[in-house]
């Protein structure tokens, strides 16, 4: 071994045989003996051997811990191998079989650094993989909170086949979730919508099922358990039942309240008020979605009405009773039927203060009186108007008398024209009457045939009524034919003695009274008749009264006709002749 000189640098290199040699000049000098000389030479070989021996011992040392190092880096490569399960991984075939220790370990140890780096990050997908596993099941569970740090992973098998296999896992769970959340916002959706129709505090109602439901949290966060599905199906169960009482409720009082407000007849302005509560009368638990349509408080409101009303229907009774009574009265008025609305009154308020029949049902009778009643006016409605062409026909036909008996007729004053042009209508109109008479007698005897029953004008039978007038028809043609014959035989008589007093001068024409000539209202051809008097001696002035004003005015020559006269020419006849 070469040993450098270090107290005296300029020596040089120095070896072993220069050392030797140095060593045998001072003994030399010294005088050593040849025995010390040999002592002093084995006591050196033996420190060198001894030196020798130390560095071949470290040396075999670092052999075998090189071989350690080198056998165990074999068996992590081949466990890292095996447990990311890469058999074909690039960096074992590179690894030498042979050659020395050192460079066996120079190159396993990059495979080994890529297989660790590998490791590593297969690990940390394991690991993410496997968090996210354990988190969905947690929140499936309801105990996601419950669970705290990283899963373990299990590095003997960090394979792409099992990294897969929780891959897939993760999926279906992760696809899982995605349909929970989606029911559970379903449930929340449907929570809202039936709390907005009740008139519920949404909020409440669901963060009482778990506080993650409020629509401040967000999606992801919402809770999926099955805790959380099971409640709020039965949330929405309980909804769906109490929506169902409450339209049940709700319909039972918007029948009442109809069933009331037509019972007394209450004004629509009134009824709009509850709108919001008939308009569901009908519907179904689907069809009712607005919201505040089932709140509590409306509810209230229409049971507070509906008592109101049944405490209101009581005394308003008799006021219904008697609207409909009028009604029915003007039904017969207008269609000239006669009634005694003071008994059907009397017979109303003894119902009432008895209390024999129900509110409803008396009204219901009488609404089915006031259709009859209508029913009876319209078959009777062809055969009035008839009757009203019939007595204004007469009307004009007095008028027309009048103005015929107007010796000024002709003058040109001030709206002569006028009454001309109507004359000149009235005597088409007159004409027609004894057809307008024959038509309608031979309707009212149809009408009597189909029904069985008299046809009465105001209580009088109408056939009645159109024989006396045409009888009385007949009188006055009659008394017109002997009028104009005592004119004929007058202007005859006249005619012949103008000779003698030509030489006088012509008579001055007798001034005749300017009368009015226009319509006459002093009564109906009817009402002229000579029964009239009996058989309407029990009506009462009012209802006369207006009977005259319905009528037209019947000729002037009727009131020359005796009452005798005309009773002696009616009795011969089966009918009895009245007027209205």
């Amino acid at each position: 071994m070469a040993v450098m000189d270090a107290q005296n640098p300029l020596l040089g290199e120095t070896t072993c045989g220069t050392l030797l040699q140095k060593l045998q000049e001072i003994w030399d000098e010294v005088g050593e003996s040849d025995e010390e000389r040999d002592k002093m030479l084995l006591q050196i070989e033996q420190e060198c051997l001894d030196v020798y021996k130390r560095k071949v011992e470290q040396a075999a040392k670092s052999r075998a811990e090189l071989l350690v190092t080198l056998s165990d880096a074999k068996l992590e490569l081949s466990t890292l191998v095996s447990a990311l399960g890469d058999k074909s991984f690039l960096g074992v075939d590179t690894v030498k079989a042979s050659g020395t220790i050192k460079e066996q370990l120079a190159a396993i140890a990059p495979a080994l650094e890529q297989l660790w780096k590998q490791k590593e990050e297969r690990v940390k997908e394991f690991s993410d993989v496997q968090s996210q596993i354990q988190k969905i099941c947690g929140e499936i569970t309801g105990s996601a909170n419950e669970q705290a740090g990283a899963p373990a992973v299990d590095e003997s098998d960090l394979s792409l086949k099992k990294l897969n296999e929780y891959q897939v896992k993760l999926q279906e769970l992760q696809k899982e979730k995605s349909d929970r959340l989606h029911k559970v916002l379903e449930f929340v959706s449907t929570v809202h919508d039936l709390c907005a129709v009740l008139g519920m505090d949404f909020f409440s109602t669901v963060t009482e099922v778990h506080p993650s439901l409020d629509d401040k949290t967000c999606v992801q966060s919402k809770s999926i358990s099955n805790d959380t599905l099971l409640r709020l199906a039965e949330t929405v169960s309980a909804l769906h039942e109490d929506k169902k009482q409450r339209i049940h409720k709700l319909q039972e009082l918007a029948t009442k309240l109809t069933d009331l407000w037509n019972l007394m007849d209450t004004p629509e302005e009134e009824r709009r008020l509850f709108d919001h509560v008939t308009c569901n009368i009908s519907a179904s638990v689907d069809e009712v979605d607005v919201p505040g349509a089932l709140a509590l408080d409306l509810i209230e409101q229409a049971e507070v009405e509906v008592e109101r009303l049944d405490q209101l229907k009581s005394s308003r009774m008799k006021e219904l009773a008697f609207k409909r009574q009028v009604e029915l009265e003007e039904i017969f008025a207008h269609a000239h039927i006669e009634i005694d609305p003071e008994a059907a009154r009397e017979k109303i308020m003894a119902l009432i203060d008895t209390g024999n029949v129900e509110p409803a049902e008396l009204l219901a009778d009488m609404d089915n009186q006031i259709t009859k009643a209508k029913e009876e006016a319209l078959s009777r409605k062809e055969i009035l108007d008839r009757v009203e062409k019939w007595m204004s026909a007469c009307e004009e036909e007095s008028w027309l008398d009048d103005y015929n008996r107007d010796d000024n007729r002709y003058n040109a004053s001030r709206g002569a024209h006028l009454n001309l042009k109507r004359a000149e209508k009235a005597r088409i109109l007159v004409n027609k009457i004894p057809g307008m008479v024959d038509t309608l007698v031979a309707k009212t005897r149809a009408w009597e045939e189909d029904r069985g029953i008299s046809f009465k004008y105001d209580g009088i039978p109408l056939l009645a009524m159109l024989d006396e007038y045409a009888m009385l028809r007949q009188e006055r043609e009659e008394e017109k034919r002997r009028l104009r014959d005592q004119k004929k035989f007058g202007e005859q008589q006249n005619t012949e003695q103008e000779p003698i007093f030509s030489s006088r001068s012509t008579p001055a024409r007798p001034a005749s009274t300017k009368k009015v000539v226009g319509p006459r209202t002093n009564g109906t051809p009817g009402r002229r008749l000579s029964l009239s008097a009996s058989q309407n001696g029990s009506r009462s002035a009012a209802k006369e009264g207006k009977r005259d004003s319905m009528r037209v005015a019947a000729p002037t020559n009727f009131v020359a006709i005796s009452k005798e006269d005309a009773a002696s020419h009616v009795s011969g006849t089966d009918r009895s002749p009245a007027s209205p």
